[in-house]
């Protein structure tokens, strides 16, 4: 398969973390998005590697794109902060414990859409909540969970978080 997708909603509160992630082969549609995602910025919406620390990205090479206006420096902080370590301390471990093959690391890269709430304030819950986020969503796009079936059993009896019905 070319491209893989994940999602995950974890913790609660301003620190809550949403990811929406695309992992793929570099040389299809979502080696395509990473160089896009690198190569266009705008105002408010920097794109940036997942580092574990200066100088030592993480495999698969991943760009974090912002889901919401990033509108001064303390939101741009906490994503090249908290947010950027958790994102890729989340793909080294997920490689590490064998989610992604150390061959995938090479051939794959991920797109993950990473959430920072203009109000959040804690640092470390950020980093807790989009680790947890961002493993969960790479184990579900490799395991292309959940199953339709999964969906379309619970479609009527579940309830999105942030909708009145």
């Amino acid at each position: 398969m070319s491209m893989f997708i994940g999602e995950s909603l974890n913790g609660e509160g301003n620190e809550i973390a949403h990811i929406d992630l695309l992992i793929g082969c570099k040389n299809g549609p979502v080696g395509t998005a990473f160089a896009n995602a690198i190569a266009t910025q705008s105002a408010g919406h920097t794109s940036l590697l997942a580092v574990v620390a200066p100088n030592l990205i993480c495999k698969p090479a991943t760009v974090m794109i912002t889901k919401v206006t990033i509108k001064g420096m303390k939101q741009a902080v906490q994503m090249f902060g908290p947010a950027q370590a958790a994102v890729a301390r989340a793909v080294a471990d997920s490689v590490a414990e064998g989610v992604i093959t150390a061959q995938q690391a090479e051939d794959y890269v991920i797109v993950c859409g990473v959430f920072i709430h203009p109000a959040a304030a804690d640092d470390s819950k950020i980093f807790q909540y989009n680790y947890e986020a961002t493993k969960e969503s790479i184990a579900r796009a490799l395991n292309n969970l959940p199953a339709v079936s999964e969906i379309t059993a619970k479609k009527d009896t579940v309830k999105h978080p942030f909708s009145p019905k």
